[in-house]
């Protein structure tokens, strides 16, 4: 018997991903999580949050400053 408990996925994502992109993964996603939690795909919920290059950090140096790190021909850690 499947199960009517509503999976929730939230995704996060740097801005830059086309409409299609999306959909391709959230159409992916949720035909997986429906299969291997045995649920019905229409209860499988998706929240994708979209990070600019300065809302995501690593080690405390931003998306947008190792960008600019890279054109300018330095590498940050």
């Amino acid at each position: 018997m499947r199960s009517t408990v509503m999976p929730i996925i939230e995704m996060h994502l740097m801005a830059g991903r086309t409409v299609e992109q999306k959909r391709r993964v959230a159409h992916a996603v949720s035909q997986a999580a429906a299969q291997a939690l045995d649920v019905d795909i229409n209860t499988v919920r998706i929240l994708i949050t979209e990070h600019g290059v300065d809302e995501f950090s690593v080690a405390g140096v931003t998306v947008g400053e190792r960008n600019e790190a890279r054109q300018a021909g330095n590498a940050l850690t």
